[in-house]
């Protein structure tokens, strides 16, 4: 049997509950009115799921998730209000609380919630090898600083709260997103990512809110938007500081609204999504310089998570390594055990500009490269074994913003390059190689006159 604990000191929402709750034949219930016995019964008493209200005379729900924490760290607590607002929600959430049901709500939405906070977390595991690397949800890490960011992932994902991701390229922000998505209550419907600057503003416009038969050109029959596929679960918009003036407005609208209309219709459609976007733009320095609306920020920024560069968390490397490598060799017959010592130290001394992503292409490229079971130094491109030519005398006179710069921007020609020649020019393998959409990836060839040949 499970012990479930439910404070309330409306004595009708209690034994309402308490009704709810007794169809379940596998639930042991204890009701209280009084909060102060309510923390007796936590200090004494053990249980797996603690229901509570938010506001009460004498003590709030805070409390109880302070109490629950500190004498049964591992209950799941449900906090229940009809006076639910944002603040409280991101306060229950940051002290513990699995969850923020606002009144009213179903049966079976309470139900819903429970299931999720009762079901086991199969979902994170730890190396047999080193008890402190994990894996949640595809996402390996050792480090302090994405143990952090993980767990406030978890309190955060039950929640309908708009999150936004920040990081630099490569550090894996729609990992994050869909990983916020798998362990909401949204998990079993659509995830659904867009990139704000993979596409023209009129047809970012259509795909994004959808069409009606004859609204432009070529619309030669209605066509719904990624909007509406998303319906109940979750939309991510990648790279949202890319986001025409446009089209935050619309953004903005559906956000307060809740409802969409197609180009070219007239019909509002209701909406329910939860947003998470993310970038690798100050969006703050944005909004200064005009070009990102100042209430669209606020609205997305509910909840902001940001996700250290490579650089920033070097415990992460080998361990990112290592199961980049154990993957490669499950998908080919090519097994290869380990680094050798000298490529290890290598590794962890690169700082990694492209974060987890030039790391995975980098281990690509070592294991294909590699001709014994152990990558060596030799399977190292020269960039990150220091064979490249060191840093010349006239790169030292500039400025260190203008020699960061031009450091990057010899990293992005070198690496493109390289990925083009290997597909022999083949624009839509290198794309997918290096994790970049066809325009982004046009963008940096002319912006670097890279001379390729296309097959």
């Amino acid at each position: 049997m499970l012990k479930v604990l439910i404070i309330d000191d409306e004595i009708e929402m209690l034994e309402g509950l308490e009704k709810i709750l007794s169809n379940r034949k596998d639930f042991e219930i204890t009701t209280t009115a009084d909060p102060i016995a309510a923390l007796e019964l936590i200090a004494t008493k053990g249980y797996e799921l603690i229901l509570t209200d938010l506001y009460m005379n004498s003590y709030s729900g805070l409390d109880i998730i302070k109490s629950t924490k500190e004498h049964s760290p591992e209950t799941k607590v449900i906090v229940i209000s009809g006076y639910g607002t944002i603040e409280a929600s991101v306060e229950a959430m940051q002290l513990g609380a699995f969850y923020f049901l606002e009144k009213p709500f179903t049966s079976k939405k309470l139900f819903d919630c429970i299931d999720k906070a009762l079901e086991p977390h199969d979902s994170e595991t730890v190396n047999d090898e080193d008890d402190n690397v994990i894996t949640t949800e595809g996402i390996v890490y050792k480090s302090k600083e994405m143990t952090e960011l993980i767990n406030v992932v978890k309190k955060i994902a039950p929640q309908m709260m708009n999150v936004l991701v920040i990081g630099e390229s490569g550090t894996g922000k729609e990992l994050i997103a869909r990983v916020i998505h798998k362990l909401s209550n949204r998990s079993n419907q659509p995830f659904v990512p867009i990139n704000c600057g993979a596409l023209p503003e009129n047809l970012f416009e259509s795909e994004l809110f959808g069409h009606e038969r004859g609204a432009f050109t070529g619309a030669v029959k209605t066509k719904p938007g990624l909007l509406e596929f998303a319906n109940l679960g979750t939309f991510f918009f990648d790279e949202i500081g890319e986001m025409s003036q446009t089209l935050q407005i619309k953004l903005l609208r559906m956000l307060e609204e809740r409802k969409i209309r197609r180009v070219g219709g007239q019909k509002e459609i209701n909406i329910d999504v939860r947003i998470i976007a993310a970038t690798n733009k100050e969006l703050e320095l944005e909004v200064e310089a005009g070009r990102f609306r100042e209430d669209l920020f606020y609205r997305l920024n509910t909840m902001q998570i940001k996700i250290p560069p490579l650089r920033e968390r070097v415990d992460d490397i080998m361990p990112l390594l290592e199961h980049y490598l154990n993957s490669l060799c499950e998908k080919e017959n090519k097994p290869v055990k380990n680094f050798s010592p000298e490529a290890k130290k290598l590794l962890k001394e690169y700082p990694w500009p492209g974060n987890v992503r030039e790391l995975q292409n980098m281990i690509g490229r070592a294991y294909y490269l590699c001709s014994t079971n152990v990558i060596q130094k030799d399977d190292l491109p020269k960039y990150i074994s220091h064979e490249a030519a060191p840093v010349s005398s006239d790169i030292l006179k500039l400025s260190y913003k203008d020699a960061k710069e031009k450091t990057i921007a010899d990293f992005e020609s070198e690496y493109l390059s390289y990925y083009l020649k290997k597909n022999s020019g083949n624009i839509s393998k290198t794309a997918i190689d290096c994790g970049l959409d066809r325009r982004s990836l046009h963008r940096l060839i002319s912006k670097y006159n890279i001379i390729y040949k296309e097959d």
